[in-house]
């Protein structure tokens, strides 16, 4: 009897429309540092400036699997009504300072410093980042930010003579060089090649110091929501780092800005969108709402109130009840008593928009500050905060986040343990680091580096 042949395997068939990837989640930590975001009358609130504060929120980071770190900046204490500011008191270490002591204690996680495009100069900065990208093994970030506070500038030779037209004009030179710099040491090459920019900020001729580091370029970031930031980020940055009040501005702001990149050679996914927010985790959706609101008491005290109060009015407002209502009287369009702040742009639109809301919900001074100064949070279980940025993701409003947890140095802990578990079962955040780089954590591609291997272009 002839043995039967077996049928051949059948070749399994995709379907024929797969269901697309979902979008992955990008993280970051922001130190919760001197900003109205920090509660330091809780018990479980420690130093400020104590390098185990840092460490103990970088190391959480990196357990979480976060991209980087991210460090503010301050260049002067400020100042209210000839002051100081009750949340500046603890004052704030220089950020590439500290990045630098991270990077011996951390592996994985970038490292972003916040460093003023108006207060320094190219080739300086440029070697400080580049021997924090080498330190850190390819972690080093920047975040760009520009000033035309004189307040500010008097801690400078130049006294911030700079008009607030120029402050992106600047930058974008600022970075140019850096960027100029950077390239000029072909990888491999004994010695860089000269450098010779003349422009309208600054004239940099010579040769730098620093080989080509791992990342070829440390990542570069922008903060900012106007106009000018918004084509600035477009243009140059790797990263913006923006404010939403909910997902249909995300949304909007998403799209305005992605849709500037092609306008400079650049795809949707070479600029990512991470809004800064918090958060507030509970057992029950209903305990979680209590917490926030406690936490945001807390945040904006009677005393506070005033002071936020008096930064859009431009005059003394110390005899206002906090519990009471808003003042009737328009702001003072020169009034300026807070001095190292962002100055408002239009304080009687905001002044009218605070008042209508205050009238429509019945809201008190507190209150009011309460409501329009927080920034967007996600408040729930930890599933449901995991659903929500996810949603935030899927639907177009961010590629990921930039945490502010509200506590000194532990807020970010419960997060770590209870929501990332949740947002890698959705598929949605990875399990573990697959390269050394921040740029390899981001999907950025590595800057094309100079031609030639002997130093010569």
């Amino acid at each position: 009897m002839t043995p039967q042949t077996p049928p051949a395997p059948k070749t399994p068939t995709a379907p024929k429309n797969p269901p697309p990837r979902r979008k992955q989640i990008h993280l970051a930590a922001h130190f919760p540092g001197v900003n109205n975001t920090t509660v330091w009358a809780d018990d479980r609130s420690g130093s400020q400036i104590d390098f185990s504060s840092f460490e103990h929120l970088a190391r959480t980071a990196e357990r979480g699997l976060f991209d980087f770190f991210f460090l503010a900046e301050g260049l002067r204490v400020r100042e209210h009504k000839g002051r100081i500011h009750d949340l500046d008191v603890v004052g704030r270490p220089e950020s590439v300072t500290v990045l630098n002591a991270l990077a011996a204690v951390t592996e994985h996680l970038g490292l972003a410093a916040t460093v003023n495009a108006t207060f320094n100069e190219p080739y300086e900065l440029a070697r400080r980042l580049a021997s924090l990208d080498h330190l850190s093994g390819g972690r080093a970030a920047w975040n760009v930010v520009t000033t035309s506070d004189a307040f500010t500038g008097e801690n400078f030779r130049r006294g911030g003579y700079l008009d607030r037209a120029d402050r992106y004009t600047r930058a974008a030179e600022f970075l140019s060089v850096a960027r100029q710099l950077w390239d000029s040491w072909p990888e491999g090459a004994p010695r860089p090649r000269p450098v010779d920019h003349r422009g309208a900020h600054f004239t940099v001729r010579g040769e730098f110091t620093v080989p080509r580091s791992p990342q070829g370029h440390p990542v570069v970031i922008q903060a900012g929501d106007s106009s000018e930031g918004r084509e600035f980020a477009a243009s140059a940055a790797d990263v913006i780092f923006t404010r939403h009040s909910g997902p249909e501005a995300g949304r909007a702001f998403y799209a305005d800005v992605k849709g500037r990149l092609a306008a400079y050679g650049r795809r949707p996914d070479d600029l990512k969108i991470m809004p800064g927010v918090t958060f507030v985790l509970g057992d029950t959706a209903a305990e979680a709402q209590e917490k926030a609101a406690e936490i945001r008491r807390r945040q904006v005290s009677p005393q506070n109130a005033i002071l936020a109060l008096e930064q859009i009015w431009g005059v003394d407002l110390s005899a206002y009840d906090p519990d009471g209502p808003l003042p009737d009287i328009d702001p003072d369009p020169g009034g300026e008593l807070a001095q190292g702040r962002v100055r408002i742009a239009d304080p009687k639109a905001v002044a009218d928009r605070w008042r209508a809301l205050s009238r429509a919900k019945g809201l008190s001074i507190r209150e009011t500050v309460i409501e329009t100064t927080g920034r967007q949070s996600f408040i729930g279980t930890p599933a449901d905060v995991a659903a929500e940025l996810d949603t935030f993701v899927q639907t177009g409003a961010a590629d990921g986040f930039i945490l502010v947890p509200h506590l000194t140095p532990g807020g970010l802990d419960e997060f770590v343990d209870r929501v990332v578990p949740l947002l890698q079962e959705r598929g949605v955040y990875r399990t573990e680091y697959q390269g050394r780089t921040l740029r390899s954590h981001l999907g950025l591609s590595q800057p094309a580096g100079p031609a030639g291997k002997d130093g010569r272009p």
